[in-house]
């Protein structure tokens, strides 16, 4: 049950997606007044139901334009950065959204004095990296913690829910090809529910941890990418084989494909896939994870099933369905 209104606004860029819709709705059971920043507020209806009426106003606001991000902030009391991408369209490029983009919200949010500021990267963000995913990523941080030392910054692994883009697009995978590709079949992950991330940033927006620190975001296991096939297998009812890519062979047929329309990978997705992305040792011990900010970390298992469960043969209505 959510509880009364608060007078304060909290500005969520890029609330209308996947993570997003996850946080304005941990912000809207805390009675915050929630004001998404989307490049097509018409399109950001279905977080209407997630509050009380009035609670949450979708705004327009593209991060290429500061101009927008400005007035997106006005009367905020706290503002978060949601916005990513996983593959440059037209003029969203890597560097404008995650590096310059994470720049002028980070200045904008100094500019209007508001002090809260809750930014998403990545794990693996890295200055050094061959991938421009991560490279910007870390551009990002950098520009948000020059403009507001202050500032959270959450690094999660790959983020598991209902409307995810990875154990969704391989079970749609499974229900259609013959085999299931690994690319970089030992690559290691650690997936995060999108639930204990939006917790984790509206208890950052509460005030209840620490300000100003990186925290590192994974969930209670370490998966390879094939044991996270396994699971879609499992999950879809299906035996596909699961049949591991050289990432060198991957890459030179990515440059060939992956231009056209839904290409499966991209080059720079597979340079992301030479190294594990899993929480630090360093995080763990200084406490900058789930567990360290009183998060109990969601297993694979428990929220798999309620999701994957349509591609089945059968759907819902399978007969080797798990309850």
């Amino acid at each position: 049950m959510a509880e009364a209104l608060k007078d304060e606004i909290v500005t969520v860029f890029g609330g209308s997606g996947f993570l997003g819709r996850h946080v304005v709705r941990a912000l809207a059971k805390r009675g915050y007044r929630i004001r998404p920043a989307v490049r097509r507020p018409d399109l950001a209806g279905h977080l209407q139901p997630l509050g009380m009426a009035g609670q949450i106003l979708p705004v327009q606001a593209n991060l290429r334009y500061p101009a927008s991000v400005a007035r997106a902030l006005e009367g905020a009391s706290a503002a978060i950065n949601l916005v990513g991408i996983l593959a440059p369209t037209g003029r969203q490029s890597f560097e404008a959204v995650q590096a310059g983009g994470a720049r002028a919200v980070a200045e904008a949010v100094k500019a209007a004095g508001i002090a809260t500021l809750v930014h998403v990267s990545a794990i693996g963000a890295d200055a050094n990296s061959p991938s421009a995913y991560a490279r910007t990523k870390a551009k990002g941080e950098e520009a948000v913690k020059a403009a507001m030392p202050g500032a959270t910054i959450f690094r999660p692994s790959i983020v598991f829910g209902p409307e995810d883009g990875f154990f969704n697009r391989f079970a749609a995978i499974a229900r259609m090809s013959p085999i299931l590709p690994a690319f970089g079949a030992d690559t290691r992950f650690q997936p995060v529910f999108v639930g204990d991330v939006a917790e984790a940033i509206a208890r950052a927006i509460d005030g209840t941890i620490a300000a100003g620190r990186v925290y590192e975001l994974g969930g209670p296991e370490i998966k390879t990418f094939r044991e996270c096939l396994a699971l879609v297998n499992r999950e879809t009812a299906r035996t596909r084989p699961i049949v591991g890519v050289p990432l060198g062979f991957a890459k030179t047929v990515a440059r060939l494909t992956e231009w056209l329309p839904g290409a499966p990978v991209t080059v720079d997705q597979l340079l992301l896939l030479e190294k594990d992305n899993v929480v630090s040792a360093e995080a763990t011990a200084e406490g900058r994870t789930l567990a360290g900010i009183g998060i109990r970390p969601t297993n694979l298992e428990a929220i798999l099933p309620t999701y994957l469960y349509r591609f089945r043969k059968h759907g819902q209505f399978d007969a080797r369905r798990i309850a």
